[in-house]
């Protein structure tokens, strides 16, 4: 049920399938739909409540947006609606704007925030901006919600409400105070964590245990009359279609960072949902269409009483169980959930707290444990990677999360800015008798006499170019040089940084009569040294990558060589010194000796 995923899983746009016409709905949508339909009673209403929000707001996010964003997303069979993580964060939000979570209007006005942050992410193409959340931070911030979701079901899974408003500090407070704690809530939440255990051993009832659980232990509670807190004790869940809201228009403002927040949390969970469920029909997913479908469902669903939402994997993993074949099953999902509200509506609120705080407690076990494979290999990975996971959970359970998700973007960034500097390096390419090219290492001095290949392989980031400078090769004992540098598939993203380096390079190597030749350069690379002044330089020493690699490098090592052989010509040679000048005709010469 987790639904955190990896945002790098799937971060880049592919191109989309031609548009086709609305298929035709199948048996089994219909069938998916009910069955996603009924599971997201339960859900909805737990990760409201974990929110802190009414629980029929939950339901209600499960009926508008689902339909919407069925409609218009790439990725057909997934399923857009409210998230643990997306509850949490919608709360701290509004908190941290000093704005009421319980008034409809301010969340009516997050929700189209949201929305609206997706849809312009979607229609500028930014898919890809969510590789720039880290695997290491996506799972430091699960972790965190993880125990933020715990820490918020104490009260309805044990009966003892924490003073501490600090997410750890509930946690040692509730153990703290055992004896504080109520028997029957605590036996029902048990027994329904204990129930989902059990249903979920089986393999044909574990898509549906979460529901089953539910439904089974309500029945018990209910039978035996069990005096425990139920869901009508929190808030009526009336038998109606969903309320038409208006959004409050003078908090936007105040919700704009947080609703930017929230959106990236959202698309960052719903990112890996087209690699993990591919489309049915064998249509290409577009991650930057499914942000404009999420936000388009955020801004409808702003307007019927909906919290923010976003692509769910595990209401899209029940939709997919139940056998959906189309967008339709998504469409479904959100009509049969009215349906079963205006049917059933007065009945969910039968449901124990107990029985949602235990679900709970499953969602964050599940959060953990499917985020568990990606802990170990991240501490395995780097020490960078895990302190940036360990600073990313520590801010998820001490900030409010719309700053925990900044933070977790810059540290992802800072982590790539640094690992991408410690890539460059410098390797030499050393001809073999089979006209192939070796690879070793860069030498320390540039050696006389004959022409040296150096490939440059980095990106030409700045840091990384700072750090390489002083790599090249000396030359202060060289004479008679030839040098080739080869670009090709490198310094991608040739910076200010790159082409001053390489100016203060070619003075060194001029200085000393090198014969310097750059081969394997792209197009645009060559335009930026005409810009930047480097080709004035080089003259005629710049060699394209439309040849590949071994001709590019084999035409400017001729051409280095060809040069240096003709320099050493024209210039006595170094081992000879010139003959001396003849004496003038007063010079008396050798002692002893006449001046012939």
């Amino acid at each position: 049920m987790s639904d955190v995923t990896t945002a790098d899983a799937r971060s880049g746009d592919e191109e989309p399938a031609p548009h086709r016409r609305l298929p035709r709905p199948t048996p089994r949508d219909v069938v998916s739909g009910f069955v996603t339909g009924l599971f997201s009673i339960p859900e909805g209403m737990a990760y409201a409540t974990v929110g802190g929000f009414a629980a029929p707001l939950g339901l209600w996010s499960g009926a508008v947006p689902t339909i919407i964003g069925s409609f218009f997303s790439r990725t057909v069979l997934m399923v857009t609606t409210l998230t643990s993580a997306i509850a949490l964060s919608a709360k701290s939000v509004l908190t941290d704007a000093g704005l009421d979570p319980g008034d409809l209007g301010s969340v009516a006005a997050l929700t189209v925030m949201v929305g609206l942050w997706m849809v312009l992410l979607g229609v500028l193409r930014l898919g890809s901006v969510m590789s720039f959340v880290s695997t290491a931070v996506m799972t430091g911030f699960t972790a965190g919600i993880a125990v933020q979701i715990v820490a918020g079901v104490v009260k309805d899974a044990t009966g003892y409400e924490p003073e501490s408003g600090n997410t750890v500090g509930k946690l040692v407070e509730a153990v703290a105070h055992v004896g504080a704690w109520d028997a029957p809530t605590v036996a029902v939440a048990g027994a329904t964590v204990a129930a989902w255990a059990a249903l979920s051993v089986v393999p044909r009832l574990r898509k549906t245990a979460t529901l089953t659980a539910l439904v089974v232990v309500t029945a018990i509670v209910a039978a035996f009359g069990v005096d425990v807190e139920r869901v009508s004790d929190i808030a009526a869940i009336p038998r109606s279609l969903p309320p038409v809201t208006l959004p409050d228009v003078g908090a936007l403002p105040e919700l704009t960072s947080g609703g930017l927040a929230i959106a990236l949390i959202a698309l960052a969970q719903a990112a890996g949902i087209g690699a993990a469920v591919p489309n049915p029909d064998g249509s290409r997913t577009n991650v930057s269409k499914d942000f404009t479908a999420q936000g388009l469902a955020n801004v409808a669903g702003g307007f019927f009483g909906a919290l923010p939402t976003g692509g769910s994997l595990s209401r899209t993993g029940v939709a997919t169980s139940g056998g959906a074949q189309t967008r339709w099953a998504g469409i479904f999902a959100g009509a049969w959930l009215i349906v079963l509200v205006l049917a059933l509506g007065p009945l969910a609120g039968a449901i124990p707290m107990p029985v949602i705080g235990g679900l709970l407690l499953v969602i964050g076990g599940e959060l953990v444990v499917g985020r568990w494979s990606d802990i170990v290999l991240v501490v395995r990975t780097s020490w960078l990677s895990a302190a940036a996971m360990v600073v990313t959970f520590a801010a998820t359970t001490q900030l409010p999360l719309q700053q925990a998700i900044f933070l977790g973007a810059g540290l992802s960034i800072v982590l790539f800015a640094v690992q991408a500097a410690r890539r460059g390096r410098l390797v030499e390419l050393v001809p073999t008798d089979d006209g192939d090219l070796r690879v070793a290492d860069a030498p320390a001095d540039l050696p006389s006499g004959r022409t040296t290949v150096l490939h440059y392989v980095g990106t030409g980031f700045f840091a990384e170019v700072n750090r390489l400078e002083e790599e090249w090769p000396h030359t202060a004992r060289t004479h008679d040089a030839g040098l080739v540098i080869s670009l090709r598939g490198t310094a991608g993203i040739p910076s200010t940084t790159f082409l001053k380096s390489l100016d203060r390079l070619l003075d060194r190597w001029h200085d000393h009569g090198v014969e310097v030749v750059v081969c394997g350069v792209p197009d645009d690379l060559r335009r930026r040294f005409e810009t930047g002044g480097v080709s004035g330089r080089l003259a005629d020493s710049v060699i394209g990558d439309a040849d590949g690699v071994v001709a590019s490098v084999r035409r400017a090592y001729d051409l280095a060589e060809r040069r240096r052989t003709a320099r050493s010509a024209s210039r006595p040679s170094p081992s000879r010194p010139p003959d001396p000048p003849d004496p003038p005709d007063d010079d008396p010469g050798p002692r002893g000796q006449e001046t012939p």
